[in-house]
């Protein structure tokens, strides 16, 4: 080889090493959380006034992402109560730019709050067939929606990175309460969960999307565990049965970073 063809190659050879060494910087992040209570915080005890009755809140944990990630621009418009109808509203805070979105919504759809409030008053036959009634409602009326959620999703926001997730386990039967709702209640309740999982982790994977299980997280961490991640019966009422701030801290936000960094 002649010398100047040599040269010409250690220089080529030096330039694809630094440049493997230093590779582009990363496009900035443009995150939006979209979603109910799960995403917004209800149930930390910490809300931005702004937000109203959405209750979101700094230890949300979109916020708490966001906080140790520091991404060019976040935005949630998460809200307490959210419907995929709501979320559907929701969107319209998407844009072409918007590279990042994590939406968490279906529990209310399918009828959260009532299947609580029928499993605290009613008889273990009455909490059996609500849940009964959701888990019906989450396998075969809650598809459609998703898809269309999921589906608006990309179209607003075509090149965005989204990631879906589920709702956690609220028991563990047996448990270490001794007072309270029934483990009868307690499991079909926990049955309502995995079904409501069963259908937003199929419709996430048909969209394309990552999806986050957080049952996994907050196995050990349920209501009536030695270490509770969850609201049980609180005050104010809204906030029961839903994350605390562990819930959100040391649940949620691992489970979002092993599916995002």
């Amino acid at each position: 080889m002649r010398p100047a063809h040599f040269i010409a190659s250690v220089v080529t050879a030096a330039a694809a090493v630094i440049a493997l060494a230093n590779p582009a910087s990363a496009a900035p992040v443009n995150y939006v959380a979209l979603g109910d209570s799960y995403a917004s915080g209800l149930g930390t005890g910490s809300y931005d006034g702004a937000s109203g009755s959405c209750k979101r809140g700094p230890l949300a944990y979109p916020a708490l992402w966001a906080a140790a990630t520091a991404p060019a621009t976040f935005k949630s418009v998460a809200c307490s109560g959210a419907r995929t109808g709501d979320v559907l509203t929701q969107t319209n805070n998407l844009t072409a730019a918007t590279n990042l979105i994590t939406v968490q919504v279906g529990g209310n759809d399918a009828g959260f709050a009532d299947v609580i409030t029928t499993c605290t008053f009613g008889s273990d036959q009455d909490c059996t067939n609500r849940v009964n009634q959701a888990k019906t409602y989450a396998a075969n009326t809650l598809p459609g929606l998703l898809t269309n959620v999921y589906g608006t999703i990309k179209s607003k926001a075509p090149s965005a990175r989204v990631v879906v997730l589920g709702y956690p386990r609220m028991y563990k039967v047996p448990g270490s309460c001794n007072v309270g709702l029934s483990d009868s209640k307690r499991a079909a309740i926990n049955s309502g969960s995995d079904a409501l999982h069963n259908t937003i982790a199929a419709r996430a994977g048909a969209a394309g999307f990552g999806y986050v299980d957080v049952r996994g997280a907050f196995s050990g961490h349920e209501i009536c565990s030695s270490s509770w991640w969850l609201n049980s019966l609180s005050w104010p009422v809204e906030e029961s049965y839903h994350p605390n701030r562990a819930g959100h801290q040391s649940g949620y936000l691992p489970a979002l970073r092993a599916v995002i960094g």
